[in-house]
């Protein structure tokens, strides 16, 4: 920057950044070429998320971790999808969120700890949950054949409408007696109710939750399963 941005221009310099990306921008980078703290970049962040929820505009800022992304507001999905000739994406299925509870709260897994849990191979589910955005690799693990690390993403955070994997619904306080099965069980089930939630946030007449710029929420999976 050229000169340093006071407060009125911060924020739109950051809806600027967004608007021109149309993908997620890490609020970092923002600072970097702004030349202002990322604290500072967080708070107009919220100062314009806050405005556009109140003035019912048709777009929305999120924050996904350390990252912000504007999109579509969800009441408006409908006439997106109409506008734009898209399909509304099918649901998740068991077998999708079966793998996707796992990693979501066990992150970072490896194939083999979701198969060992699930008890069935699970390589096609983890490719489309891959293909889909809502995985992704992260490494790999110390051990021989240096398996490869799964984790969520920030698609998965906007299908879930959540901020960051802080806001993970928390699971049961675990009893030691407790079987493996039965914690992943209840991974699975607040994982659902969660997405339950989020789902009806996403109807027009429910509350404002994060949405890709093309207005849909990250597609989710078809009912093929794998080895079950």
């Amino acid at each position: 920057m050229d000169q340093d941005l006071d407060t009125s221009g911060l924020c739109p310099a950051i809806e600027g950044i967004l608007f021109a990306s149309g993908e997620a921008v890490s609020a970092k980078r923002i600072a970097a070429v702004l030349a202002v703290s990322e604290e500072e970049v967080f708070d107009a962040a919220k100062k314009i998320a806050d405005e556009l929820r109140f003035e019912h505009r048709g777009i929305r800022l999120v924050r996904l971790e350390d990252s912000l992304q504007l999109c579509s507001a969800p009441e408006l999905s409908d006439i997106i999808r109409q506008a734009l000739e898209t399909r509304k994406p099918p649901r998740l299925t068991q077998t999708a969120l079966e793998v996707l509870a796992i990693t979501a709260y066990f992150q970072p897994v490896t194939r083999a700890y979701i198969e060992d849990l699930r008890g069935t191979d699970s390589s096609y589910t983890v490719g489309v949950l891959q293909e889909r955005g809502l995985i992704e690799t992260c490494g790999t693990l110390d051990a021989p054949g240096r398996p490869t690390l799964f984790r969520t993403t920030p698609a998965f955070l906007r299908t879930f409408g959540l901020s960051s994997l802080d806001e993970l619904p928390p699971l049961p306080q675990k009893d030691d007696d407790e079987p493996e099965q039965l914690r992943i069980e209840e991974a699975i089930q607040t994982l659902q109710e969660a997405k339950e939630l989020q789902d009806q946030a996403a109807e027009p007449d429910g509350p404002a939750a994060g949405r890709s710029p093309s207005g849909e929420l990250a597609e989710t999976l078809e009912d093929k399963q794998d080895g079950d």
